[in-house]
């Protein structure tokens, strides 16, 4: 599992440990905790005893791969919306002129 490492030092540090207290109250090695504050990488297993210790939930340790941003990128560009227009418009000039060809 993917975590944040800056969150687990941030969190570390507000309880003034070392890593060597955080790995003795996971109940992990502390080449666990190294590799967790610095790449990130950890077992289920480990991730779970950091929560219970740190007293947070799994979501607040897991690494977003992408900067979270307020903004909602599914809504559509301006020129996404003028193709769909134009398009449109296409369409139905086609089946109107088809139409009136039908009729003649």
């Amino acid at each position: 599992m993917q975590l944040n490492p800056t969150t687990i030092k941030s969190l570390r540090s507000k309880l003034n440990w070392t890593q060597q207290q955080l790995a003795d109250a996971c109940d992990v090695s502390l080449r666990t905790i190294q590799r967790v504050e610095k790449q990130g990488a950890a077992s289920k297993e480990t991730t779970m005893a950091l929560c219970a210790v740190l007293e947070v939930r799994q979501g607040e340790l897991i690494k977003l791969d992408e900067p979270v941003n307020d903004t909602v990128k599914s809504t559509p560009t301006k020129s996404f919306l003028a193709g769909v227009v134009i398009s449109s418009l296409i369409s139905f000039a086609l089946g109107a002129g088809s139409v009136l060809l039908a009729t003649n």
